[in-house]
């Protein structure tokens, strides 16, 4: 069954592709979740709109992460926690911290857009990667100090 993609799916295509699936994923899948729709002329035309009206939005989504991008270059945090004597925090230092002391900063980031490969667990400096938009990504410095 040949069906085009509303959404990008993964492993299948990207949005406004024509591909061919089993018809049992096409129907039990694909078509009530909305992600595809079957491949006819009138669908055809209505999802080049769709895609065009979506790129446009991707546009702007882009420029405004690539404003926003040109912003937090350069913003550095603190994050206070309580450390042992061989500078070993007691816990860890995670997303949603490093988004709490942005949030303080007045820069309100969602805390899955921060990427730590792992909870940072010690003191120092360190830079942290924001995912703002698929293809924009922005450094902060965070610098873990111990509590007094």
């Amino acid at each position: 069954m040949e069906v085009i993609l509303r959404e990008d799916v993964e492993k299948l295509g990207i949005r406004g592709e024509v591909v061919k699936v089993a018809p049992g994923y096409a129907r039990n899948y694909l078509l009530p979740k909305k992600l595809a729709v079957a491949a006819n002329e009138s669908n055809k035309k209505i999802v080049e709109q769709e895609r065009q009206a979506h790129l446009r939005k991707e546009v702007k989504l882009k420029s405004e992460a690539e404003d926003l991008s040109k912003l937090l270059t350069g913003v550095s945090v603190t994050i206070a926690q309580k450390a042992g004597e061989n500078d070993q925090l007691f816990g860890s230092v995670t997303a949603k911290d490093v988004a709490e002391a942005l949030a303080a900063k007045n820069f309100i980031i969602d805390r899955r857009k921060i990427h730590l490969e792992e909870p940072i667990r010690q003191l120092g400096e360190f830079k942290v990667p924001v995912r703002l938009h698929k293809d924009v990504t922005a450094e902060v410095d965070v610098l873990v100090v111990k509590e007094e």
